[in-house]
């Protein structure tokens, strides 16, 4: 029987296995539109960014290994979109299919809703991707659109696909002053 994962906010001490995650899906994949893996001091500022706005980064361990990650980020840079975010969620390739990813999505979203934020957009690359557009269906979010042949990467041209989910009051209220 093997120890379930743990869902906890991503330490300094993560950012060496979440960068070679990462780094397997640019290579390997199609969810990030990136060419070339970033290398750990790049991870590590990107995780200073998401981290110092507030936003949250979660990881899923087990008995000490990283299985996984998620992230919120700034959906856009202008003031009027302070309360949307977007959401990254990657997992270690032989951990795909295990449910980590029904465990990393539901819990970055409750921490959205925790800091009051009210919307979370999905930007999924490729639209044959449907593990990664089940997950978010099963986690509440909406296809909004595709945009159709938008990124070249590996010898073919994909989509973008976005979802969306409304988080805690979404419109229903003025959002908090930050």
């Amino acid at each position: 029987m093997t120890t379930p994962p743990t869902i906890r906010p991503c330490q300094e001490a993560d950012m060496p296995a979440i960068t070679a995650i990462y780094g397997h899906h640019v290579r390997h994949g199609f969810a990030s539109f990136e060419t070339e893996p970033p290398v750990l001091e790049d991870m590590l500022l990107r995780r200073t960014d998401v981290t110092g706005k507030g936003l949250p980064y979660l990881v899923a361990e087990r008995d000490g290994a990283i299985l996984g990650y998620a992230y919120a980020g700034t959906y856009r840079p202008r003031a009027a979109y302070r309360d949307t975010v977007e959401n990254s969620i990657y997992l270690r390739p032989d951990t795909v299919g295990q449910g980590i990813g029904r465990l990393l999505l539901p819990a970055l979203v409750a921490e959205c809703e925790a800091r009051d934020l009210r919307q979370m957009i999905a930007v999924i690359g490729d639209s044959g991707n449907t593990a990664s557009i089940r997950l978010h269906e099963s986690c509440g979010f909406r296809m909004v659109g595709v945009l159709e042949a938008v990124g070249y990467k590996l010898g073919r041209w994909l989509d973008s696909v976005l979802m969306q989910r409304r988080l805690g009051q979404g419109p229903s209220a003025p959002p908090l002053v930050r």
